[in-house]
């Protein structure tokens, strides 16, 4: 069972979204978390110059023999830079995996664009699977083991916007939704859903469990998932496209301190005149109240 072909809708989901990147003849553009490459190919056929990148090797090599005329390298969200800034970085469906530092991911984004970039993307939001999370959760209580590990990131709207923000990016557009997906491919419904996204999980539980572990996950979701067309999941999507702030133009050099600023009529590297002392012989004495070099008012109360 391949990744693709056990659970389509993963790739087919993402259609939507090409139309929001708009890529454009010649742009230069990211496909992060590329997964075996649909979308990275959706991409380059509107004419632009495509890089995937995926942290997965067997993805990659997926990827470049089904797309053997689009780049693909191995490469960590977290982590990765390009030699050259890009038009766009956009993803799909991947983003909610890259759990370690979400927030380093979006600054290697920024980093990968120039100026006035695109980052377009869709990943799950807050609420997503939380019915087969509920069921794995109660299950795996069931049989007395500890709370499975869940390897996925769900930002509420808010929270994603003010990364975005914080990061050097203007929000352009921010959607939260339920968008029920019904697995087609996954016969064995909230079980099978569980082997191909949380494998993490599973690896912890005695092998004897397993089975009758996702037997309780199934019997759990069946009231909430299980329709008379099949299994649905309770998929809840964030979509967002955002542009990449000009960088800020250089600060002004700081004018000279007022201390360093000869007073009016003096040339620079004058000495300045000593109020307190005593006029030159023949020299007028100012009159009393009148400003003298230094600031001071003789006579003054």
């Amino acid at each position: 069972m391949t990744y693709d072909s056990a659970f389509g809708y993963v790739s087919a989901h993402g259609a939507p979204l090409v139309d929001l990147l708009d890529p454009q003849p010649g742009e230069r553009i990211i496909d992060l978390g590329c997964g075996t490459g649909a979308f990275s190919a959706e991409i380059a056929a509107r004419g632009a110059e495509v890089l995937g990148i995926d942290g997965n090797p067997d993805m990659v090599a997926q990827a470049s023999a089904l797309n053997p005329g689009i780049s693909f390298m191995l490469g960590d969200a977290h982590t990765f830079t390009i030699s050259e800034t890009c038009d766009a970085v956009a993803s799909n469906a991947a983003l909610h995996w890259m759990t370690r530092d979400p927030d380093a991911v979006i600054a290697q984004v920024h980093a990968a664009l120039r100026p006035g970039g695109r980052f377009v993307g869709e990943l799950g939001g807050e609420g997503n699977c939380a019915e087969l999370v509920a069921a794995m959760q109660t299950a795996w209580r069931v049989f007395g083991l500890g709370e499975p590990e869940l390897p996925w990131y769900f930002p509420s709207p808010a929270e994603y916007a003010t990364k975005l923000e914080e990061a050097g990016f203007t929000l352009r557009l921010l959607e939260h939704a339920e968008r029920p997906s019904q697995m087609t491919e996954g016969p064995n419904g909230a079980a099978d859903w569980v082997r191909a996204y949380a494998a993490r999980a599973l690896a912890d539980v005695p092998p004897e469990l397993v089975e009758p572990l996702l037997a309780r996950v199934n019997d759990l979701a069946a009231p909430a998932l299980r329709r008379e067309s099949g299994w649905v999941a309770d998929y809840v999507r964030l979509r967002f496209a955002a542009v990449r702030k000009p960088d800020a133009p250089p600060m002004p050099e700081a004018p000279p301190a007022a201390s360093d600023v000869p007073p009016h009529g003096a040339s620079a590297g004058a000495p300045m005149p000593d109020p307190a002392a005593p006029a030159a012989p023949g020299a007028p004495a100012a009159p009393a109240g009148t400003a003298m070099p230094g600031g001071t008012v003789p006579g003054g109360v």
